[in-house]
Order: C-alpha cells, then sequence, then structure tokens
C-alpha cells in the first residue's frame, strides 16, 4: 500500500506542471515544518515534467490497465522478431499502430479534463508510447507515472529492413513463375545488391553515429539545464524561507508596536489623573494657607 508521501507524489504527476514548482515548495515547506527531513529531501529531488511527460503520467496513474496492454503487445513483438515469423509481424505491427493511436486518444481526453486550452504535444505522446512498446525499461518507467520528459526510440520502421518470406511447398506450387523471375534476378543483379545493401549500411552507421553524437550532447545540455534549474529551485526557496522569516519578524515587531500602543495610552491617562490629582492638591493648600493666614490676623493681642 503506498505511503502517503507515495500519494503526495502521484498528485503532483498527475497535475498540470505548470503548478508543479509552486504544489513541490509548499509540500517542501510542510514536511521541514513537521520536521520530516527525509521527506523533504525526497520531494526536492523530483523534476518537473514536461507537458508530453505528463500527459503520459496522467495516462499511466488513470488508466494502467492500457500500459499492461500495450506492454503485452510488446511481448508478442519481440516472440515475433526472434522466431522471424513475418506475417505474425506484420499483424503485431498493424495491432501496434492501432494501440498506440487508442492510447494517444485516451492520454488526450484525460490531458484535455484537467487542462482544457492546453496545447498538447502529442507526437511526443505517441512517440513516447512507442518506445515503451519497443524498449522494457521504457515501459517500466511509464509505468511509474514519473516521467519527467518524452522518450523516443528508433526502432520500428524507421531502419530499412530485408522483406522477409515463409516459403511453403503450396506458395512454390501457386507462384513458380514470380519464384523463377525472383531467382533471375537475384543472379542477375548480385553485385548491384550488394552495392545498394553497403550504401544502406554506411548511412545506417553514419546516421547513428551522428545521433548517438547528438544524443550525447543533448543530455549534457539536459544535465547542465538540470543543474540550473534545481540550483534556482534551491535559491527560489531559500529566498522564500527568508520573506517568510521577516514576515514572522514583522508580525512580532507589530505585535510588539500595538503592546507599546496601549502601554503609552495607559500611561497617557495616568498622567493625566495625576495632573488633576495634583491641581486639586494645589487647591487645598491654598485653601488652608488663607484659612491660617485669616485665622492668625485676628488674633487677640
Amino acid at each position: 500500500m503506498p505511503g502517503a508521501t507515495d500519494e503526495l507524489i502521484q498528485r503532483l504527476y498527475e497535475s498540470p506542471p505548470e503548478g508543479f514548482v509552486a504544489a513541490r515548495t509548499a509540500a517542501i515547506d510542510d514536511a521541514r515544518k513537521a520536521g520530516d527531513r527525509a521527506t523533504a529531501k525526497r520531494l526536492a529531488a523530483l523534476k518537473k515534467p514536461t507537458v508530453a511527460a505528463w500527459v503520459v503520467n496522467l495516462l499511466a496513474l488513470r488508466k494502467p490497465e492500457l500500459i499492461e496492454e500495450l506492454v503485452e503487445l510488446s511481448s508478442s513483438l519481440r516472440e515475433a522478431q526472434r522466431g522471424l515469423d513475418g506475417a505474425a509481424l506484420r499483424e503485431l505491427t498493424n495491432q501496434r499502430r492501432q494501440v498506440v493511436s487508442a492510447l494517444v486518444t485516451a492520454a488526450s481526453k484525460l490531458a484535455r479534463a484537467e487542462e482544457p486550452a492546453l496545447k498538447l504535444p502529442l507526437g511526443e505522446v505517441e512517440a513516447t508510447l512507442t518506445a515503451a512498446l519497443a524498449e522494457p525499461d521504457i515501459a517500466a518507467q511509464v509505468r511509474t507515472g514519473r516521467l519527467i520528459r518524452a522518450a523516443t526510440y528508433a526502432g520500428f520502421g524507421e531502419v530499412p529492413r530485408p522483406r522477409l518470406r515463409l516459403v511453403t511447398d503450396e506458395a512454390l506450387g501457386e507462384d513458380d513463375e514470380s519464384a523463377a523471375d525472383d531467382e533471375a534476378e537475384v543472379v542477375e543483379f548480385p553485385r548491384e545488391r550488394a552495392a545498394v545493401a553497403e550504401r544502406r549500411r554506411r548511412e545506417f552507421e553514419q546516421r547513428r553515429r551522428d545521433l548517438r553524437r547528438e544524443l550525447t550532447n543533448a543530455q549534457a545540455a539536459e544535465k547542465r539545464a538540470d543543474g540550473q534549474l534545481e540550483r534556482a529551485e534551491a535559491a527560489e526557496r531559500d529566498a522564500g524561507h527568508v520573506v517568510e522569516d521577516l514576515d514572522a519578524e514583522l508580525a512580532e515587531l507589530e505585535r510588539r508596536r500595538t503592546e507599546a500602543q496601549a502601554d503609552v495610552a495607559r500611561r497617557k491617562q495616568a498622567r493625566r489623573l495625576a495632573e488633576r490629582e495634583a491641581a486639586a492638591a494645589r487647591r487645598q493648600v491654598g485653601d488652608v494657607q488663607a484659612a491660617l493666614e485669616d485665622l492668625e490676623s485676628d488674633e487677640p493681642e
């Protein structure tokens, strides 16, 4: 059973990404106030997902059964590839397209229900689901519902592959002429076909090297950007804490100011009372002095 922190993390990755940083910061602050440093550290390590990753996360968290169907189809495709079963592979490839299209539609509906006006990068969503279909590691990441960016895969249909044909006695009987023509073609143009194959292989290798170089550069740029983001987020949190501390100090000063104003009012009232008492005392002194003078003036000789 997932704990409270896991449920909180799930809510973060289910929510639209524009509110991710603010929600995470609030959760970190709550954990710190509760003295839960381990949870605060765990939350601080979470990264904001892209819009495409959020859409896939939403699908994985709200409709996990659809992701399981994708994983089952992936296993069937790999078995067909290992067995070189051309007919099964073609059928499963068509099924793959239908499944991925249906998943993209389902993910789009979920996302639009959350953010109707948000522009959805459905091409990246489709690429991620296709990658999950091809790579078990990517599928495992999709299952977690915590992707932070879209995934790609340069597999199905993108690299030219030789067509496979399942040859049976029946097929040979029905299409002897076509088979003979194919055989003649193989005999007549072996060098040309070999040259074409070699050219394709070189182009493929060059493209792979280029992509790997681009991937290395992109990963380095991503690492730098992630570092900058983490530093910026840490600075934002620190600045927020400074503001909170200042707010607390201002509140304390305001409380003390209110108390001081009340004390001034009390002292002012006491001064006015003392002034009235002093005035009364002075009048009494005058009256007594006047009476004494009158008495002394009438003293018998």
